[in-house]
């Protein structure tokens, strides 16, 4: 019988999934979202949403003010069906824009202000709340500290810099080993100063998938899933 006290019930099971780049977040969330027929939901995406925005609108992404002040206008929709997967602002797909240099170049600085933060941190919330199955598999920076603190099912994804260096390179064709390794780093250090997503936090486990490849990954996190939720 349902505790109509318990303000959880009725709510998808939360699975958070946090890791430094090239850790294999996405892939892995998306596929163990797959295997296990839940949501799947994309965080990191917001960030590169709002960025392409700002870039659209000519707005100085280093300036927190005008950033802060075009987050009312910021019309943003997601799919969460890890088989239909696409990214609105406004009637724009930007799926596949989002990914642009020109967007990644900006997000780190954008992501860095803590209004914007908080914004997406309850657009996040709100999406999750309103998740039609059984459970959600959600990625992304500090996922499993602040976003979704109290997740059943909290993990860190991670692997060797070497390792996340060759796969990161693998996915991006014409670019060079040591330009996607500096990238990477870029990304890993300006991000440090805002989370912490190398170390695992009380009550996150870590899935280590430097000897694992991409099947076993998925099997590693989905046990963990089965372990924690009993599924």
């Amino acid at each position: 019988m349902t505790d109509p006290n318990d303000r959880t019930a009725g709510l998808p099971i939360v699975v958070a999934v946090d890791g430094p780049a090239g850790s294999g977040k996405s892939s892995v969330s998306k596929a163990a979202a797959r295997k296990l027929g839940w949501s799947y939901l994309d965080t990191g995406a917001a960030y590169r949403a709002l960025s392409w925005f700002v870039v659209q609108r000519r707005l100085d992404p280093t300036d927190p003010a005008a950033v802060i002040d075009a987050l009312p206008d910021f019309d943003y929709r997601i799919g969460t069906d890890p088989d239909t997967y696409h990214v609105f602002v406004g009637d724009h797909d930007v799926t596949d824009v989002i990914r642009e240099p020109e967007v990644t170049a900006v997000v780190s600085a954008i992501a860095r202000v803590p209004e914007v933060r908080a914004f997406l941190t309850g657009l996040f919330r709100a999406i999750i709340a309103h998740g039609e199955k059984r459970g959600i598999v959600v990625e992304g920076r500090d996922i499993t500290t602040v976003v979704c603190p109290d997740a059943p099912v909290r993990i860190l994804l991670t692997a060797d810099e070497q390792v996340r260096m060759a796969r990161r390179s693998a996915e991006l064709t014409g670019h060079s080993a040591a330009h996607v390794g500096e990238a990477l780093r870029r990304r890993d250090a300006a991000d440090s100063r805002v989370v912490d997503f190398m170390n695992a936090a009380d009550g996150v486990t870590t899935v280590d998938s430097t000897d694992l490849d991409f099947d076993q990954t998925v099997d590693a996190v989905i046990a963990v899933v089965q372990k924690e939720t009993h599924v």
